[in-house]
């Protein structure tokens, strides 16, 4: 199957089964074709976007004593999940002469956000919140939107919303267990697992293509789009351990630990 069919599969198709079907044969991007905008994903009805404030918030930790809370946690991740693999659908389209390697390597990391969203979806229903009962927001995909080039993406996706998630993970991790809920919190240690891996692609593409004279993490906040910023990079708990294990270097993750928005100016 060729790359770009699959990235159109996910993008164009209103079936969420053949969203989230991995190709039945190997990839190959012998024709990644002419660049393509896509203004927002085809979606099946009951996962359209919802209008801005609509979707539900995320439970806070106390309320997933209550079974169903959860559910609605495990609804909201499918969503993010989802997002992120039309999102990196969308980057394949929009920027096809990007280099063959990242697309491929890419490919790969949408395979996990496939597995990701059946796995979340799966275990909503499992505590009585089918995906689609309830509204969709579009934050990640509306940011998305924004990235001209592969960098900036590479800043956006992995190092923001991929990179915050090495801390979400095991804190949600620890709400499942908190309530007795293993399979939740196993969920939630296999998907930190793979983020190290995709954070790590997203590391080792920020310094091939970034200007050398930069460090890491100057280039990396000179490609976020605000209100984007560093802060929105990290958990409560700075997971350390897991961004060595993905690549950063020591100096970036200390001025990621210190960062501090700038307080607004008094009028």
């Amino acid at each position: 199957m060729e790359l770009r069919a699959f990235a159109e599969q996910i993008l164009l198709s209103d079936s969420l089964a053949e969203k989230v079907q991995r190709p039945a044969t190997g990839l190959t991007d012998n024709t990644p074709g002419e660049a393509r905008r896509v203004d927002r994903p085809v979606r099946p009805d009951n996962l359209q976007f919802a209008p801005r404030r609509t979707a539900p918030s995320m439970p806070k930790p106390p309320a997933f004593i209550d079974p169903k809370k959860r559910g609605i946690a495990h609804h909201i991740m499918a969503n993010h999940e989802l997002q992120a693999l039309e999102v990196m659908a969308m980057v394949l389209l929009k920027f096809p002469a990007a280099p063959a390697e990242f697309r491929m390597g890419m490919a790969e990391i949408m395979f996990d956000e496939q597995r990701h969203t059946k796995m979340q979806a799966q275990r909503a229903e499992e505590l009585g919140v089918a995906f689609g009962d309830l509204p969709v927001n579009s934050y990640i995909w509306n940011k998305a939107t924004e990235y001209a080039s592969v960098l900036e993406y590479i800043a956006g996706l992995p190092l923001v919303f991929e990179g915050a998630n090495l801390d979400h993970t095991v804190e949600f991790e620890q709400y499942f267990l908190d309530h007795g809920d293993v399979r939740g919190a196993a969920i939630m240690k296999a998907i930190h697992q793979d983020e190290i891996q995709h954070v790590e692609f997203g590391v080792a593409w920020l310094r091939q293509l970034k200007d050398p004279s930069l460090t890491d993490f100057q280039a990396w906040q000179q490609a976020l789009h605000w209100p984007i910023r560093p802060a929105h990079a990290k958990g409560e708990v700075l997971q350390q351990e897991a961004r060595l294990a993905a690549g950063m270097d020591a100096d970036f993750i200390e001025q990621l630990r210190a960062w501090k928005d700038p307080s607004p100016k008094s009028s």
